[in-house]
């Protein structure tokens, strides 16, 4: 079952009486509770192709379908996890997860207990109380992750989520995040610029070309699950790895004599 469906996506717009075509012609399909990567050059288009999938940007043309429908601008049926981590500073953890479930006017003590299992899915049990200034920058990422999740999107949209975080932290947050895509079935695009992350997580990898940002290679992911850090020196992931490397080193090659 097709989730969600990008079609012949393209944007353009206006800087310094110049027009620049940030992606074009973009065709994507994401499955239901299917996990997809999107990487590419810097500055090839991805946040822009995700801003418009979240509805926070709108396309010069093409269209976002969500089970068939078009999106029209930002929804609950779509959650968002930035780089930055986004949490009211003032909020205890329990309050920030609890933050969008009161805006649904959930009652008390339903969003209370929602908050809550959501916190354990995240491992941050014993934190409730917290503000996030007594928290690392990978629990503050697990607030955001356990505050979308907890209203239960249909989708998760995730921009390079873990680009601030150290090595160390960043792979246990990926491993994190496995295990809760696994154990939620939720629907996952996920943005990065690191490759052992995308082969890491994703089923499959969709790689972006220099700007304009097109669609220029769609790898499939068949490795061994439950994935982990042992899985990075794996030679099928090296030879996955390998490949996706060689078309950005390419691409990024063409971007500078382009310039």
């Amino acid at each position: 079952m097709i989730k969600l469906k990008v079609e012949h996506l393209s944007k353009t717009f206006e800087n310094a009486g110049r027009t620049i075509e940030a992606i074009s012609d973009v065709s994507l399909e994401i499955r239901q509770s299917e996990f997809v990567m999107i990487v590419g050059p810097s500055g090839c288009g991805k946040t822009t192709l995700i801003n418009i999938i979240g509805g926070l940007e709108t396309a010069s043309s093409g269209s976002v379908l969500l089970d068939g429908k078009p999106v029209a601008g930002p929804g609950a049926d779509r959650g968002m996890v930035f780089q930055g981590y986004s949490l009211f500073p003032w909020l205890t953890v329990q309050k920030n997860v609890e933050f969008g479930l009161k805006m649904k006017r959930v009652p008390a003590a339903q969003r209370a207990e929602t908050a809550r299992r959501y916190i354990e899915l995240v491992g941050l049990q014993g934190f409730e109380q917290a503000l996030p200034k007594q928290l690392s920058g990978g629990m503050k990422q697990r607030v955001a992750i356990a505050r979308t999740l907890a209203n239960e999107p249909e989708v998760l949209l995730m921009d390079e989520p873990f680009g601030a975080l150290d090595a160390q932290t960043r792979v246990v947050m990926q491993e994190l995040l496995a295990d809760i895509s696994r154990r939620t079935g939720t629907t996952i695009l996920f943005i990065t610029h690191d490759i052992d992350e995308a082969v890491l997580l994703g089923n499959r990898i969709y790689v972006m070309s220099r700007r304009p940002g097109r669609i220029r290679d769609l790898v499939n992911v068949d490795l061994p699950e439950p994935r982990n850090h042992h899985s990075l020196v794996l030679p099928e992931f090296l030879a996955i790895k390998s490949r996706i490397m060689e078309m950005l080193w390419q691409e990024s090659q063409d971007a500078a004599m382009d310039r």
